[in-house]
């Protein structure tokens, strides 16, 4: 059988009580540590947590951290044989003084409660105290969206002594950058950790006078790859489709304009997507320059069918101005001539090879319909079909205007050159 030794209980020495044990009550905690004299050295550490969450639209940040205070009570010494450490909960806190710190641009912060609070004071025999507590804090991060998404962001949880100035309690980073401490599993889904660090320097207010002031810094890079197929890859086919319109016929009309109005609708969505989860800033961001210059494009395709559709309809009135003045089709050996609306078919065409053109169409339609010259020979019907599709063909080719043949050129090579100059800027 095993052989169990009793502990020896400590505090029945002094009647069982902790009060009596450290002598809270001969004392007056109201006042800090040799109240009067120097200021009192209070050494910091910090181990974070978890970093819960970044917020542009409110721009700040929520840390969850252990925060810990080193200090010297010789009010809390107290004999001991074996220089042991007594560890308390939060009970005994309310007792003592510990340091007033507080967290500068806080905007909320609790210290955790679950089950009990999260507290615990651990009292050396010469009156060295380990004050720690697990908070989480919500703080104000300045950010800056001028290259967003491509930005970098860094942001300071800063800690303050509240009532005491430097001349009464000199708070620092126990030791240097090694006082801080983060979990290596932390992690962000749009940002990238870069690095942790801590500074310090005095923070000067004009009615209370200067206070040490801790830094924990912490940079933050954005992961781009979550925008590239969001907002830059639907932007980029939005105007690659735009381009689309310049291999369509000009007298397709229907299908240039739908085209040109989805894509600049489309465009419009995906701004203001993107604008509708970012704060209302006053400046230009990144993502607005790209997705404003592609709106431009889309926008541009637009209006250069506007100008192929007015210069053609300018071109077929004078070609019909000159129609009207000469009249005649001398010149052109064994032909006859006939009148085709555009809804003519190809049989249509060939029933109708052997009228001409006063006999098919009133006088006062000539102005409407096209004049179609069809040479026609001693060949048989299959010859005459290739022939006019051979025409045909030649018809659609003329159909392009040169604005659209320069347009294929101008608006891609732009438009990459754009793509190069924005990338090797804001990457």
């Amino acid at each position: 059988s095993h052989i169990y030794k009793k502990n020896h209980d400590v505090t029945k020495t002094w009647k069982g009580k902790t009060e009596q044990l450290l002598r809270v009550d001969d004392h007056d905690f109201t006042m800090r540590p040799a109240f009067g004299g120097p200021a009192i050295p209070v050494g910091v550490d910090v181990q974070v947590e978890s970093l819960d969450s970044i917020s542009e639209v409110d721009m700040d940040f929520t840390m969850t951290l252990y925060l810990r205070h080193y200090w010297k009570d010789e009010r809390l010494s107290f004999p001991s044989t074996t220089n042991k450490s007594m560890t308390f909960d939060g009970r005994l806190v309310k007792k003592i003084w510990v340091p007033d710190v507080f967290f500068v641009h806080s905007k909320r912060s609790f210290i955790h409660d679950t089950t009990t609070d999260n507290i615990m004071l651990r009292v050396f025999p010469d009156g060295h105290v380990l004050y720690s507590m697990r908070i989480t804090v919500t703080a104000m991060c300045n950010m800056d969206f001028s290259r967003f998404p491509l930005d970098s962001q860094t942001c300071s949880l800063e800690l303050e002594s509240y009532a005491y100035t430097d001349e009464d309690l000199m708070l620092y980073w126990k030791n240097g950058n090694e006082s801080l401490k983060t979990d290596e599993k932390i992690s962000l889904s749009q940002f990238l950790i870069q690095k942790f660090h801590t500074t310090s320097r005095l923070a000067f207010y004009s009615s209370t006078g200067w206070y040490n002031r801790l830094y924990i810094n912490f940079t933050l890079r954005r992961h781009i790859f979550f925008f590239l197929l969001q907002t830059y890859f639907p932007a980029t086919l939005m105007v690659m489709l735009s381009w689309v319109s310049f291999w369509i016929d000009r007298r397709a009309v229907p299908a240039r304009v739908s085209l040109g109005i989805t894509t600049v609708l489309t465009m419009s969505t995906i701004i203001t997507g993107v604008n509708a989860s970012m704060p209302r800033v006053s400046y230009i961001k990144a993502v607005d320059i790209y997705l404003w210059v592609s709106f431009v494009f889309v926008f541009l395709s637009v209006l250069e069918y506007a100008a192929v559709n007015y210069l053609t309809t300018v071109q077929e009135r004078k070609e019909r101005k000159l129609r009207e003045r000469f009249p005649c089709t001398c010149g052109i050996p064994h032909s006859k001539t006939m009148m085709l609306d555009g809804n003519y078919s190809e049989s249509d065409a060939n029933s109708l090879a052997g009228y001409t053109r006063n006999q098919m169409v009133p006088e006062e339609e000539k102005q409407e319909k096209m004049v179609v010259h069809l040479a026609m020979s001693n060949a048989s019907n299959s010859s005459r079909k290739r022939g006019l599709k051979g025409h045909v063909g030649l018809r659609i080719i003329q159909n392009t205007h040169a604005i659209d043949k320069y347009s294929r050129l101008i608006f891609p090579g732009t438009y990459i050159f754009f793509n190069l100059i924005y990338w090797s800027v804001f990457s």
